[in-house]
């Protein structure tokens, strides 16, 4: 699907405060509410929004326990791998990537104890060979 420039504006105050009215957006735009709407339908339903999401405090977010899980997958698993990650609600992100593990889980929970059973909850999914985890102690540089 191909987007406009007002697709981009539209995309562009969602990601500035995915809760806006839509008469706001309108407004801001300079459409009528209706033609808005309708554009962003469209936006959801062809795939360029998959959706909408919740952005934490810097507070909350320090407060959680991150991990990098590097993953080892067997042959032609990476697929149900995957499947099975993403029902995890604690994978934050994941990385395919090159080098000697398959996948990079970013990984975040309330607690050490957590993290752990989270760990060995991704060793048990079928198809994981192997797992590496890093314990992200601080944060030197974010940009």
């Amino acid at each position: 699907m191909t987007i406009d420039a007002t697709d981009r504006e539209i995309i562009a105050l969602l990601r500035e405060n995915g809760r806006m009215k839509m008469v706001e957006m309108a407004r801001r735009l300079g459409m009528s509410r209706s033609t808005t709407m309708a554009r962003l339908e469209r936006l959801e339903r062809t795939g360029v929004i998959r959706g909408y999401t919740a952005l934490l405090s810097d507070e909350y977010d320090r407060a959680m326990i991150r991990a990098h899980v590097s993953l080892t997958i067997a042959p032609k698993s990476l697929a149900a791998v995957e499947t099975a990650l993403r029902r995890l609600r604690e994978v934050r992100q994941l990385y395919s990537v090159s080098g000697p593990v398959d996948l990079i889980a970013v990984c975040a929970a309330e607690s050490v104890a957590e993290m752990d059973k989270l760990i060995d909850r991704i060793g048990l999914i079928d198809g994981v060979q192997r797992t590496t985890s890093s314990v992200l102690l601080s944060t030197r540089i974010a940009r």
